[in-house]
């Protein structure tokens, strides 16, 4: 029987499924499940994997299609180089639930739910969940964060500032939830910047950055644009950071995780020839940021001949390699089916088009987010 395997033998079986698949083998038998949740194990497990991706040149991403969640895995050298290894079915009892936004942080996710109703943090590793109840309600203008402070206790921020032309608040809450002790603390902000709605919140070192602007009246000249970070230590906002650019009214912009401590940001012209531009900081702290050169810079009019969503835009960054990855839909029209795609786009008009499947959610726009298990249990509070 498996139960009466010895454990090196057991460890040996269990470290050939991905680190994301060890939820199901946990109903294989009790002693599987015991030892596939062990700590020791599980980082060994995610150490030998990681090695594996390095040597075949491969990372893995977390995408969010169609209200799913799905582990890839994306390797550039290959033709077919973005690879759906399965979708991360688990939260809970194994029900699928509709996710509306994903954030990453530590091997985390952060996830909201289609109908607004629920909050969830996610460990697809080790298959822990935190469902989190609102203070008073969730709201669909709602912004969210993960994050955690200089001892590592996580933390998720939400805030909402509905307001009207003369920047009057017609909703305003800023709250911070701890899981250390299961609350949420109402935050005393009173801000003289937004955070447009389709703009998420993107993790690096614990702490959480956005894409924003200066509040302008309906009288007011035009938006200034920064990045502004949220330091979970001090669970306070920082000073307004230089952009490498100034946007205009209706660019796309996005910003993704470079590592471990690097953030990337991307802008692409909403007018022909939709010039697309990424830069990566070389150094990024919640009251500083640098940038290094530009790192990629593509005319996109020749290439698909449209601009990326303002809606969408998520991608990635290979560094070694020199390309990116865009996620964007492509309409369908008359018999030809709305699809999700993948575009990779490098430099000297390298260009590949992947198609992730067809997409029956109009609203529904792809987002991604890199991913690296973790072995880092979700610390709930105890009664």
């Amino acid at each position: 029987m498996l139960s009466d395997l010895p454990k090196d033998l057991a460890e040996e079986v269990l470290s050939k499924f991905p680190v994301t698949s060890l939820r199901r083998v946990r109903f294989t038998c009790k002693k599987w499940n015991t030892l596939s949740k062990d700590g020791s194990f599980t980082r060994k497990h995610i150490d030998k994997e990681e090695a594996k991706k390095k040597q075949r040149n491969e990372f893995h991403v977390v995408m969010m299609l169609d209200f799913r969640v799905s582990l890839f895995s994306l390797n550039l050298l290959k033709p077919n180089c973005i690879e759906r290894l399965g979708q991360l079915v688990s939260l809970d009892d194994g029900d699928q639930v509709d996710i509306s936004n994903i954030f990453h942080c530590d091997g985390f996710l952060l996830c909201t739910t289609k109908d607004i109703s629920r909050l969830v943090v996610w460990n697809p590793c080790s298959g822990q969940t935190l469902w989190i109840k609102p203070r008073k309600s969730f709201n669909k203008l709602d912004r969210y964060a993960l994050g955690y402070d200089v001892m590592k206790n996580h933390k998720v921020l939400r805030f909402v500032d509905h307001c009207n032309y003369r920047t009057e608040p017609l909703l305003r809450e800023f709250e911070i939830y701890s899981f250390e002790s299961d609350s949420w603390k109402v935050l005393d902000v009173n801000p003289d910047w937004e955070v447009d709605f389709v703009h998420r919140g993107l993790s690096v070192d614990g702490n959480s950055y956005w894409f924003a602007r200066d509040k302008v009246s309906i009288w007011g000249g035009g938006h200034s644009y920064f990045l502004l970070c949220f330091d979970f230590t001090t669970e306070r906002f920082g000073p307004r950071l230089a952009l490498p650019f100034q946007p205009f009214f209706g660019d796309t912009v996005a910003l993704s995780s470079v590592g471990d401590n690097q953030i990337a940001v991307l802008c692409q012209r909403s007018s022909s020839p939709y010039t697309l531009k990424i830069w990566i900081s070389s150094k990024i702290e919640p009251n500083v940021v640098s940038w290094n050169k530009l790192f990629l810079k593509v005319d996109m009019k020749p290439l698909t001949g449209v601009s990326f969503s303002y809606s969408g835009g998520s991608f990635f960054v290979d560094e070694e390699k020199k390309v990116a990855v865009v996620l964007d839909k492509k309409i369908g029209g008359g018999f030809d089916p709305t699809r999700n795609i993948a575009y990779i786009i490098g430099k000297e008009g390298y260009f590949k088009k992947v198609d992730l499947g067809e997409s029956r959610n109009l609203t529904c726009w792809p987002l991604g987010c890199s991913y690296v298990p973790s072995s880092v249990q979700i610390n709930k509070k105890t009664a």
